[in-house]
């Protein structure tokens, strides 16, 4: 049965309130499985990045970097949007966006979900044992890497044996259903300022890479990397490559992804709201908070690292009913300012 109006409103408003969901999920529910499943993660992440633009294997350039990349530049379109004829490519640059509560309010994990509940794509028994093995796990602390690891299975049971295909055409509407009220224009705009500077606008993030794709697509950006599912004759096993793509991964996805597209990770710049980022946004020049939680707001502090929080303004405008025009006014003023400031 899909769940109601109600449920999800207190689903979204909480997640957008408190950004606890996410925490939940990355830390407590599916924590990463160890170092060396999340660096199997982020390679596939970037492989799957490859097969999807190119069709390559990241074997191939594991033989040689050099000798792989020209035709792999050569190929032309190999991304999944095409940059704008008009606008200078600017070599070696890219901006690496976070999903959830970065570029979304909320998770985007829970939108997938529950458009998929809607159309009846699996039934709510179908999770039960999953969300029983993690409430288990937290009473009684005996969880192991064992545990772990086959509880990462028993969360894709529901989507093994299904056709790749069939699941990507209900991603791309369970996107345009919900992301236009989902989306931070705030964040929006600087990936589109990214992209008419010249720079690759990449996604970096724990969801399904399928629907990061979707995601990167409909904003014209570069491509996205994010949680690999197996896949076999078209069809899900049932098994994750490695591990969900938690924020050790998202580093070794983006370290992967810069020696194939050449890029000068400290000419690069990184957004996230989450602590658990900070291996992503340590590797780059330029790192950014968005929204972050309270941890990565000391951190983004003790750092020097630009924080922007747009969630304080929509506040401001709910609470006094400015127009959006108003709140747009400001957030442009407030990035004019700071951008001043930098210069002098």
């Amino acid at each position: 049965m899909a769940p109601s109006q109600s449920t999800n409103d207190l689903l979204t408003a909480w997640t957008i309130s408190h950004g606890n969901l996410r925490r939940f999920l990355e830390e407590t529910a599916l924590p990463p499985l160890g170092p060396k499943a999340q660096e199997e993660a982020g390679e596939a992440a970037a492989e799957e990045a490859i097969k999807t633009t190119f069709g390559l294997g990241i074997d191939a350039y594991a033989g040689g970097v050099d000798a792989v990349t020209g035709a792999y530049e050569a190929a032309g379109a190999h991304h999944l949007s095409t940059p704008d004829p008009d606008i200078p490519q600017e070599e070696g640059v890219a901006a690496f966006f976070d999903v959830d509560n970065t570029l979304i309010q909320g998770a985007s994990l829970i939108m997938f979900a529950v458009g998929l509940a809607k159309r009846h794509y699996f039934r709510t028994r179908e999770l039960i044992p999953f969300a029983w093995k993690q409430v288990k796990f937290r009473v009684g602390g005996s969880e192991s890497a064992t545990d772990m690891a086959k509880g990462r299975e028993q969360a894709l049971d529901f989507i093994k044996g299904r056709d790749v295909d069939e699941l990507v055409a209900l991603c791309e509407e369970i996107v345009d259903e919900n992301l236009p009220d989902k989306i931070w224009p705030e964040t929006s705009e600087l990936a589109a300022m990214h992209l008419a500077a010249g720079h690759q606008v990449w996604l970096v993030t724990s969801t399904p890479v399928q629907l990061a794709q979707i995601i990167a697509r409909r904003y014209g950006m570069t491509g996205a990397l994010g949680t690999v599912a197996e896949v076999k004759d078209g069809k899900f096993t049932g098994r994750l490559v490695g591990d969900i793509l938690h924020g050790p991964g998202k580093s070794h996805a983006v370290a992967a992804l810069s020696t194939i597209e050449n890029l000068d990770l400290e000419r690069c710049t990184a957004y996230s709201d989450s602590i658990n980022d900070i291996p992503m946004l340590s590797m780059v020049g330029t790192a950014v908070a968005i929204n972050p939680d309270r941890a990565l707001r000391s951190e983004a502090k003790k750092r020097g690292w630009e924080v922007r929080d747009y969630r304080s303004i929509r506040k401001l405008a709910l609470r006094i009913g400015l127009p959006a025009a108003v709140v747009a006014l400001v957030t442009l003023v407030g990035s004019a300012a700071h951008a001043k400031g930098h210069q002098d």
